[in-house]
């Protein structure tokens, strides 16, 4: 996939079973946006998702090979990624201990994500009734029933 700074996915190709959302950006636990403060570099890391399933994840951020004179140069990130199970064949998953390691728990995007306490939701999820209650505060500022 393909995401410019603001997180907006440009390009999205599966050929796998990764839930890709239709619609809005990713979640911004994932890899993919903290890759614009180390240009270059590729930046790896292990997710799961809310069914449980546990994926590898490689992204790097590029920039078009052509920009017009006075523009500013456009960045994105790529990220590519498969299935944990497959990540032992790739080489930037050399020197990581793959079975034991800890996953960062994401969501297709915040519209769709079951997670609860999320500190960085930026929208409440669209199956669940909002609980508005200005006396309490949470770590997400949308708290909803998860029922």
């Amino acid at each position: 996939m393909r995401v410019d700074a603001a997180g907006n996915v440009s390009k999205r190709f599966s050929s796998g079973r990764f839930p890709f959302s239709q619609f809005g950006g990713t979640c911004p636990l994932w890899n993919l946006h903290s890759t614009f403060r180390t240009p270059g570099q590729v930046v790896t890391q292990i997710i799961e998702l809310p069914d449980g399933s546990r994926w590898f994840s490689m992204a790097r951020s590029v920039k078009r090979a052509f920009n017009p004179w006075g523009m500013p140069d456009p960045q994105f990130v790529v990220g590519l990624g498969c299935e944990l199970k497959y990540a032992h064949r790739l080489v930037y998953a050399r020197g990581l201990d793959l079975s034991s390691a800890d996953a960062t728990p994401i969501g297709i995007n915040c519209r769709l994500c079951e997670r609860i306490a999320c500190p960085q939701r930026a929208a409440p999820p669209m199956m669940h009734a909002l609980i508005v209650d200005e006396m309490r505060r949470g770590v997400s500022p949308f708290e909803f029933d998860a029922t």
